[in-house]
């Protein structure tokens, strides 16, 4: 891709660009990519000529509302020209490789089809129509299968080693590029010999295998438990009616995750706690315990046929954090910094504990009741008022303002856009200084049938520089899941709805800035131990006096927004028994990076030596093991539990640092947007931050808060 400096390759001005866009002739493989991407350009075209309303200004290749029949078709043209510009780029001469014909057409490619295949897959989660989900979902199947066996093409493969083996001086971000597709390859084995490389295959199904069947048993899981009326004793009455009831007037129970959370943290009775902890602590743990035992055991072996000493070394060696004592160095140090304050939390517990009673001992099903209990007694917060100061229109303008105000952008509705739901909005962000276009977003905020329940942001385009000097500008998709009443109208937001909503548009702003050259660098393609930190570091402004005026209004009269006491409240509501938390949260990234760390572990005695170690001294509930029920250690975030945890103290840091004071600063936040953001993953993220502060990140921050807004 072209490494042009991005004033000359985009529009200027604060006008939209002009619809058309601009295709140019390339010869060989390149050329093949022109052909695919404006047959399907042409089919898009052919689409939007049928419509009445109109796409994105300057985004051709987004479509939201194809038919069932479209998105199969698209799908058979995108499989088709990929499979045309492998296939070219494998018939390169191996005395003629180049950048122009090896490089350059694979990432262009990859730039350009990626829009074309989320639009292919995306209404799976969205579309209001049975017919279009069921054909994204086969478009997915499809195209998911043609992808992997791109990366399993030996005569690709053997053209790109020998090309890079060359060592042509290229570009960095064009290196790191190159390096990815050489890793792309050989993580499926092709530098390995034929029977290793079957074996990485059949792990590989293996371990897929695995990992569904222990997530379908928790899924199918139908344990129950049954209470009187006087065993649920503080349980809403609202709750109770929630539940089925027997014959002889016991409440069902199951062991879903809102049944547990609810006991565990409202339940008056401590053998009512503890029985339901320890059910649920045991769900499936026949069936799992084996499962997980040889799930880690083929990944272990995945590792070392590739090169690495253990899973958790090759699941980290491409992230911030890079090795697996690094990971556990991180955690045991945060750890052991937060246990003096951690004991004091702890005291307040027992104590509490003791008075409501007597001398039953505390256990680790305890502490979310009294945690609750606690916080009930020292903070005047009613959630159930505090959500009537925050409609979703003035908090989503408040959020607009504050990332204006931060970041240096605009942001304009777009309206008489073709959307796929009524309600779904579409925006365009400038540059507030130089008017120019960065991308646009969609908002999908309101629950509905068919829609995917899950709050995230979704990728439908990556910027991207092509070797003619044009620009492909990100587009992104914001989805949340707020609810309307009766009549239809928004309901006001919960407060940790508040905080959901910033956390996502932390990612919005994180997709559009990004100005990587490459769309494998771009959008929310970035480290995976960075990219939550952007968000993070946006969660912060929602505890701050100036940000929560800004967002809240009462919902009778919106010009009376939260008052003072409240604002300072919150701020220290949000770091009550902070300690604690963390160290729960350590506890079980530590166990998820022991069992991928180390050879032959026992689960059951990893947690028994583990638990009391790092909670203070408390020990696992009786009988349970969480080597049963652990799926993000499973799938997902296997070996990479602690990534979380790492993102929220480095955001601490950032945040700390450089807009300690709560007001958004425009220079700072330029210098964010500049040095971090638009850098994206075209450099080494650690480089990034390291530049940013001027210094290495440092834990600092996130613990001298705890300590300062603490108990």
């Amino acid at each position: 891709m072209s490494e042009n400096d991005e004033n000359e390759t985009k529009t200027q001005g604060s006008n939209y660009p002009k619809k058309k866009l601009k295709l140019v002739t390339f010869t060989g493989a390149a050329g093949l990519l022109g052909l695919a991407v404006s047959f399907a350009v042409f089919a898009f075209n052919s689409h939007k000529q049928k419509s009445k309303k109109k796409g994105l200004p300057g985004c051709d290749t987004v479509c939201v509302n194809l038919s069932a029949k479209e998105i199969l078709d698209l799908a058979d043209v995108i499989i088709s020209k990929s499979t045309r510009v492998h296939d070219a780029v494998a018939l390169v001469p191996l005395s003629k490789l180049s950048y122009e014909n090896v490089v350059l057409p694979l990432a262009e490619l990859e730039a350009r089809m990626l829009p074309l295949i989320q639009c292919c897959v995306v209404p799976k989660m969205l579309s209001p129509r049975d017919d279009v989900r069921k054909a994204s979902g086969e478009a997915e199947m499809k195209i998911d299968a043609h992808l992997l066996s791109c990366r399993k093409r030996e005569d690709v493969y053997r053209v790109i080693r020998i090309y890079a083996a060359k060592g042509e001086s290229i570009a960095p971000e064009a290196k790191r590029y190159l390096q990815c597709l050489v890793r792309d390859f050989e993580d499926n084995g092709l530098n390995l010999t034929t029977t290793k490389r079957e074996e990485v295959g059949r792990l590989k199904d293996e371990i897929d295998e695995l990992s569904l069947r222990y997530v379908q048993n928790l899924n199918e899981d139908s344990s129950c438990l049954f209470f009187t009326e006087a065993e649920l004793a503080g349980l809403p009455v609202e709750f109770l009616q929630s539940l089925d009831k027997t014959q002889s007037k016991e409440f069902k129970l199951t062991l879903e995750s809102s049944h547990v959370a609810a006991i565990l943290e409202l339940c008056k009775i401590a053998k009512t706690r503890k029985t339901v902890a320890m059910a649920y602590g045991k769900r499936c743990g026949d069936a799992n315990i084996p499962v997980l035992q040889k799930l880690v055991q083929s990944r272990h072996r995945l590792a070392r046929l590739l090169g690495y000493a253990h899973f958790a070394d090759y699941a980290l060696a491409h992230r911030m954090s890079k090795t697996a004592a690094t990971v556990i160095r991180f955690l045991e140090d945060i750890s052991s910094t937060l246990t003096d304050l951690a004991f004091r939390e702890f005291s307040i517990l027992k104590d509490l504990k003791r008075k409501e009673e007597g001398d039953l001992p505390f256990g680790i099903e305890d502490l979310l009741y009294y945690i609750k209990r606690v916080e009930e007694l020292q903070f005047d917060l009613d959630f159930g008022d505090i959500r009537q100061y925050f409609p979703v229109s003035l908090v989503l303008s408040g959020i607009f303002k504050i990332c204006q105000d931060l970041f240096g952008i605009k942001i304009e509705e777009v309206t008489e856009t073709d959307v796929w739901y009524y309600d779904v909005q579409a925006f365009a962000v400038f540059d507030s200084g130089s008017g120019k276009l960065l991308g646009y977003f969609y908002l999908d905020m309101f629950t509905r049938e068919g829609k995917f329940s899950h709050s995230c942001v979704v990728t439908f385009q990556n910027n991207a520089l092509f070797s003619n000097g044009s620009c492909q500008i990100p587009v992104a998709l914001l989805i949340a899941q707020f609810s309307k009443d009766g009549s239809g109208e928004a309901m006001p937001l919960g407060f940790s709805e508040v905080v959901n909503l910033f956390h996502e548009f932390g990612h919005v702003v994180q997709h559009i800035c990004n100005r990587a050259s490459f769309a494998r660098f771009s959008g929310l393609r970035v480290d995976p131990d960075f990219r939550e930190i952007p968000s993070q570091l946006l969660e912060n402004w929602c505890y701050e006096s100036f940000t929560l005026k800004l967002i809240s209004g009462y919902r009778q009269d919106i010009t009376k927004p939260l008052v003072d006491e409240v604002c300072k409240t919150l701020k220290r509501w949000r770091y009550s028994f902070s300690a604690l938390k963390s160290l729960q949260e350590i506890l079980y990234c530590l166990f998820d990076q022991r069992i991928y760390s180390e050879d032959d572990v026992d689960f059951g005695q990893l947690i028994r030596s583990l638990h009391p170690k790092v909670m203070l001294g408390l020990p696992v509930v009786e009988g349970t093991n969480p080597a049963s029920c652990f799926p993000r250690a499973v799938i997902g975030s296997e070996a990479t539990c602690y990534s979380r945890l790492w993102s929220e103290v480095f955001a601490a840091d950032i945040f700390a640092s450089h807009f300690g004071d709560g007001h958004p600063n425009l220079y700072m936040g330029l210098q964010f947007r500049d040095k971090v953001l638009a850098q994206g993953g075209g450099k080494e993220a650690m480089e990034l931050l390291t530049s940013f502060l001027g210094r290495e990140p440092s834990a600092q921050a996130y613990i001298e808060s705890r300590t300062k807004y603490g108990l």
